[in-house]
């Protein structure tokens, strides 16, 4: 009997048997390059040896241990981690919303002890930001997306992802359109405790974030008192070709949640902060069963080593450049626009993203894994190890298509 699994995803009709690099392959033995990479989640393509090699290790040693107590990996993966990143704490998840969830929480309880004059916010004032009235509103940008738990769902600023039937939502977030200059100017007040932004809005079209308004933005919220969240779930990782996106956006967060190929498939999510935030989170503020166990972080080990080797994330710019300069260069009329960072692709078409995404699924003999973000963009996210081979594999897949 085959299983039954909840059509929360309305998967598409293919089962995968088995991938190994940058090629997935499926119960029927055919064969698809995958531009998805699990929604940006295999960064190493699949059956990458050192990553299998280090979760298989790690399983014969140790696979779980509760967070009362730490692990070997843990504490390793969380040093190597804060030294790539300039951070001085990390609280492991399980997925990017958690990861979110845990900013939030650090937020809106770092807006409590502002309000309350406990600590300085980040303006460097502390008695006269002692209001007593609740600092304690998020706020987010028109288009973002930042998970599916209801208070993520409440800071993604998309009413497609608010139907009624989960209201109420969470009270406390406020949105603004990304590159609006005049939007900064009443954007913060003294009920802001953060601002939260992704680099480039994935769900939301992929979307580019200009660096000179995010700079701006970022300067706004801190005069302003408030803190800033880089939501780099899906941007983060090596993934726009440096090791954050926002090193190419020019402006420091006060925290960043990661996800996505933090583990190169096994389920993590991770929020990073410091400075002004370092003490904020106390025992019992926020936890998981999970977050951080051994084999994940043995993965996320592996994962970051492979990232911050000579070369690899200049390589993933070069890859995303290639693939964008190719698609541009075939000048189909049904290509209106080409944009991203690195290997986190949008291709804007005339036809169906949904229709251009199921036949490139059905091409013969070999099929082609796409994603979409919107009813007429294309969304590429392939593994970060993919080759110059795979890449051009793919592309004549889709231009296949296109001329159709």
């Amino acid at each position: 009997m085959a299983g039954v699994i909840a059509n929360n995803f309305g998967s598409l009709p293919v089962v995968f048997e088995k991938g190994q690099g940058c090629v997935l392959t499926d119960t029927d033995g055919k064969t698809y390059i995958d531009f998805v990479s699990g929604i940006g989640v295999n960064c190493l393509g699949h059956n990458h040896p050192k990553l299998v090699k280090a979760i298989q290790e790690q399983a014969a040693k140790q696979i779980h241990i509760s967070n009362y107590y730490n692990s070997d990996k843990s504490l390793a993966f969380s040093a190597l981690l804060l030294e790539k990143t300039g951070f001085s704490r990390v609280f492991f998840g399980n997925s990017g919303a958690e990861a979110n969830e845990a900013a939030i929480k650090l937020a809106r309880k770092y807006g409590w002890l502002v309000s309350t004059g406990q600590i300085a916010d980040a303006a460097g004032k502390k008695g006269e930001a002692a209001s007593g009235k609740p600092r304690n509103v998020i706020v987010t940008l028109e288009k973002s997306f930042h998970g599916r738990t209801i208070a993520t769902l409440s800071a993604t600023g998309q009413d497609k992802f608010h139907p009624d039937c989960f209201s109420p939502y969470p009270a406390g977030f406020r949105t603004i359109k990304a590159n609006d200059y005049d939007a900064l100017k009443t954007a913060f007040d003294d009920s802001v405790c953060a601002l939260m932004i992704e680099c480039v809005q994935g769900e939301g079209g992929v979307n580019l974030i200009e660096p000179e308004w995010a700079v701006a933005a970022a300067d706004a919220a801190h005069k302003a008192g408030a803190i800033v969240i880089a939501d780099e779930v899906q941007t983060g990782m090596g993934r726009t070709g440096t090791l954050l996106a926002c090193e190419q956006l020019g402006f420091r967060p006060d925290a960043v949640t990661l996800a996505k190929g933090i583990a190169g498939g096994i389920p993590m999510g991770a929020c990073l902060y410091g400075g002004i935030l370092s003490e904020v989170f106390v025992a019992g503020d926020h936890q998981s069963t999970f977050g951080g166990n051994p084999i994940a972080c043995a993965a996320g080990l592996a994962v970051l080593s492979e990232l911050t080797s000579d070369g690899f994330l200049q390589a993933v710019a070069e890859k995303g450049e290639y693939i964008r300069k190719t698609v541009r260069g075939w000048n189909l009329p049904c290509v209106k626009e080409v944009r991203g960072r690195g290997l986190m692709i949008g291709i804007d078409v005339t036809q169906s993203s949904a229709d251009v995404q199921k036949a490139c699924l059905a091409a013969a003999p070999q099929g082609l894994c796409i994603s979409t973000a919107g009813p007429n963009t294309l969304r590429f996210l392939p593994p970060l190890v993919i080759t110059k081979d795979e890449m051009d594999a793919g592309l004549a897949i889709l231009k296949g298509i296109l001329q159709k």
